[in-house]
């Protein structure tokens, strides 16, 4: 327990008249375009994410990418105890040039734009939640770390080392992507989520001159796609999902090669080396042809542990005290949780703002959800 009192309103007060300020600093991050893949745009962004949270107090390290933008890190001196990570991104799934065809907007509920939900506002919620606390108190009630990376949209490859290695000194994580649902819950628990491309090789010939002389890639490829089918198994919350089919190149030509994407995802951690191993084991029916399979597992599963839960209880109890019923929730997607979960890090999902549409030209935050969800950060903080 920090300096802070325990009752959450002091925070809420501070927080409460700077939403404006707020507003205008999400407006400032989206109109800074930052896709995954635009090196340059997202260094941009962090040079200026950089300077706001150094003038707060923060000592800012870049941990360079080469593919990808750097990845930043901040730490901020507080009281004792290990540190409480912040952990988000600030790449987008939009390309430059989005603004154009769909510019930030502010409404009197809402905030409009690329980026805005996922997830610029909980950026801007972190900044606000560290500003309450030194406002409140005078000083942070513990250390607190703040880490953005800058490819979570497209796989999190080069940042998931930095990811773990700071994860590993945290007491606890707090993830700011969006809240989940109409109900804006958190996130206790989320799906490991896996990727496996499935080549088969057989060989061409001429369909009405030499039909016999062919091995037909595509007939191959169907026939394993209702193996890969069949290791869905509900009740345990694994799917499997043949999303992506690819072959031939000519309708009078047997197909000599075909080649079919696959997503996997798991919610128990024990799960993940039997799906490979199924995968693994798939053998041509056809055995004129051959078959390759490459990919596995990229995210383990955040699975809702005890810590977990008791993260959630004193959340659930803080929000009551702010006039509000939070809700928990369980979900199919990804986030860079699952890697600080995997690592037993007490990891609490969805903490950023509320809003629906992410990744889609309706992405939007809820204007009245942003203070009360800041000041339950920042009472999250003192409260660990």
């Amino acid at each position: 327990m920090g300096s802070m009192p325990s009752d959450p309103r002091p925070l809420m007060r501070a927080i409460e008249p700077r939403l404006p300020e707020m507003i205008a600093t999400v407006r400032e991050l989206v109109e800074i375009e930052s896709p995954s893949f635009s090196k340059a745009a997202v260094d941009k962004l962090g040079r200026v994410l950089a300077s706001r949270f150094e003038a707060q107090g923060g000592r800012v390290r870049f941990h360079r990418a080469v593919k990808f933008g750097d990845h930043i890190q901040v730490d901020f001196a507080g009281g004792r105890g290990r540190p409480v990570m912040l952990l988000g991104h600030h790449d987008t799934v939009y390309d430059e040039g989005t603004l154009h065809s769909m510019p930030f907007r502010a409404t009197r509920d809402r905030l409009f734009g690329p980026g805005t939900l996922d997830m610029k506002t909980g950026i801007v919620m972190m900044m606000f939640a560290i500003r309450a606390l030194n406002e409140t108190a005078g000083a942070l009630p513990r250390p607190v770390l703040v880490l953005l990376n800058t490819d979570e949209e497209v796989g999190s490859e080069s940042s998931r080392p930095t990811t773990e290695k700071l994860a590993r000194k945290a007491e606890a994580v707090f993830v700011l992507e969006p809240a989940q649902g109409p109900q804006a819950a958190l996130k206790t628990a989320r799906k490991g989520v896996g990727d496996f491309h499935v080549k088969v090789t057989g060989r061409a010939a001429h369909s009405g001159v030499d039909f016999q002389e062919g091995q037909s890639a595509i007939l191959e490829l169907a026939r394993q796609i209702e193996r890969i089918a069949g290791f869905t198994e509900l009740k345990r919350g694994l799917t499997v999902n043949v999303g992506v089919v690819r072959g031939g190149t000519r309708t009078n030509v047997v197909a000599a090669e075909a080649v079919a994407d696959v997503d996997v995802r798991i919610s128990k951690a024990q799960d993940a080396a039997r799906i490979e191993k199924k995968f693994r084991s798939l053998r041509p029916l056809n055995r004129q042809c051959q078959l390759e399979i490459r990919g596995g597992l990229n995210r383990p599963p955040m699975e809702r542990t005890r810590a977990v839960a008791a993260l959630f209880a004193s959340a659930k109890n803080i929000a009551a005290e702010l006039g509000w019923r939070l809700e928990e929730a369980s979900t199919g997607g990804g986030s860079d949780g699952n890697f600080t979960a995997a690592l037993g890090v007490p990891t609490l999902d969805g903490m950023g703002a509320a809003g629906e549409g992410a990744h889609s030209r309706d992405e939007s935050v809820v204007v009245a959800e942003v203070p009360r969800r800041t000041a339950l950060l920042a009472a999250m903080i003192s409260h660990l």
